[in-house]
């Protein structure tokens, strides 16, 4: 096995060029996977639910099959194509959204859900692991944190673009009514899945046009004409080495994790929370709102990676957990003030921050966990991070929000209050977790050292934190 720093990386516009497809493919994924939020009333009347049903189309039915079918295509990311995995994925996830235009039963759209679910799950292992084997330590959390960007500018666009189609088809009333042959009429709110699923399928043609880099650090297998694969390393020597870091991953993964369910629950109820408390149309709750998150969260996200390479590169080993905490504490009066206070335009000044300090930690967080873990274990790695990421954060953050709302207030306007109590909450127990992970994760860096200066994992060997 070859010392990571030998070969040469890939020339720097190709691998920003590489990012950049990688990207868009996020932004898609988050455009099909946010787009629910400012959907809600009409589905909601529609398909003749409650907010918590409504909260499990948007974030448990999805979460549950993204983050199990991940671990499982994680592990094929370590070994085989990932511009290939990610490629199937994006067209699966794009036929599912437009499917959720042909529905009309809360049991179907929850089975539609499931199948996005199931395409997204591809896409960030696969993407985590081919950009750090494009760019050197130095810049990955950089790198990171542009593709992490896809997040806030698909979430975004999501907004922007969906409340101007409800905006523009609640003025043509009736005449706003779409048929498409094969399905007949479809309500405004179905018409706009078909406007944001289908446009992925002709772009995985995209795909294509990413090499697939050098692995670096990684074991191969030679064959007798020469040729190479690489080596698959046994389940067992990847559970020995979890396990040796068992103390990081805990921290980190469950911290990060208590950050998203803040972050997905204001995503997925604060258009509502504009409608409800302050009286905005849909329309124009999700085109600010959209805006907001696209601005503040790509500024947010890009700012910690590179926040994050700069501390590194004076020295601080720690330096992804550090900006994480830092800016958890920061989000704190910001998260909880705004769906408190009693004006739109001051609740919108403060998502502002509220936004830009939650969107810092998703270009340091995977960048600590490409970090930590040998080449063919990243991809499985980072799949365990977004299962417990999205299990907890998606599944939780909507749902939490909406039983506070249905069952402890029993009032559809006090989702601002709810608001406020689940972000407080799950930001004071990230915080904890986040504080308590630094000093694993230095160790973890020295055990990853390690393996890569030994080349190989010695099964019988313990590893402890």
């Amino acid at each position: 096995m070859r010392p990571e720093e030998e070969t040469p990386y890939p020339a720097p516009a190709y691998a920003w060029y590489v990012v950049a497809v990688l990207t868009l493919f996020y932004v898609l994924s988050f455009i099909d996977r946010q787009i629910l939020a400012l959907l809600v009333e009409p589905i909601r009347r529609d398909l003749g639910i409650g907010d918590t049903r409504m909260s499990l189309l948007m974030g448990t039915s999805f979460a549950l099959f993204y983050t199990f079918f991940g671990i499982l295509i994680g592990r094929l990311a370590d070994t085989s194509s990932r511009r290939g995995l990610i490629a199937g994925g994006l067209a699966v996830w794009s036929l599912f959204t437009a499917a959720c235009g042909a529905v009309s039963s809360f049991a179907l759209m929850l089975l539609m859900r499931m199948g996005v679910g199931v395409g997204e799950a591809s896409l960030s292992p696969a993407a985590y692991s081919l950009i750090c084997d494009y760019f050197p330590q130095r810049r990955r959390a950089t790198a990171l944190g542009v593709y992490s960007t896809g997040i806030y500018v698909g979430a975004g666009l999501a907004f922007i673009l969906g409340g101007a189609v409800v905006g523009a088809v609640s003025a043509a009333g009736t005449a706003g009514w779409t048929s498409l042959p094969f399905i007949g009429a479809l309500r405004p709110w179905q018409m706009i899945f078909f406007i944001v699923g289908l446009p992925g399928l002709v772009l995985t043609a995209l795909a294509a046009t990413v090499r697939e880099p050098e692995r670096r650090g990684a074991r191969y297998l030679i064959a007798g004409d020469g040729s190479r694969r690489v080596e698959r390393v046994p389940p067992r020597e990847v559970a020995l080495y979890l396990r040796g870091n068992g103390a990081t991953l805990l921290c980190h993964n469950a911290g990060v994790a208590l950050t998203a369910l803040a972050g997905y629950a204001v995503t997925a109820w604060t258009p509502t929370f504009l409608i409800r408390v302050h009286g905005w149309s849909a329309a124009r709750a999700g085109v600010v709102f959209g805006v907001v998150v696209m601005i503040a969260g790509a500024a947010g996200v890009v700012a910690g990676g590179r926040f994050a390479d700069g501390m590194a590169a004076r020295g601080r080993r720690d330096a992804e957990l550090r900006v994480a905490l830092f800016t958890s504490i920061a989000w704190l009066p910001f998260g909880i003030l705004f769906p408190l206070v009693p004006s739109a335009t001051l609740a919108i000044a403060l998502l502002v921050p509220t936004i830009f300090f939650s969107s810092a930690v998703w270009g340091v967080a995977p960048a600590a966990i490409q970090r930590m873990m040998p080449n063919t274990m990243r991809a499985q790695a980072s799949a365990i991070f977004l299962f417990v990421v999205n299990l907890i954060g998606l599944g939780l953050g909507p749902t939490a929000v909406a039983l506070a709302t249905d069952r402890l207030f029993h009032d559809d306007r006090a989702v601002g209050l709810s608001l406020a109590i689940v972000g407080a909450l799950a930001y004071a127990g990230a915080i904890a977790l986040l504080a308590a992970g630094l000093r694993p994760y230095a160790r973890s860096l020295d055990r990853r050292d390690a393996w890569t200066a030994a080349g190989a994992i010695s099964a019988g060997t313990p590893y402890r934190s």
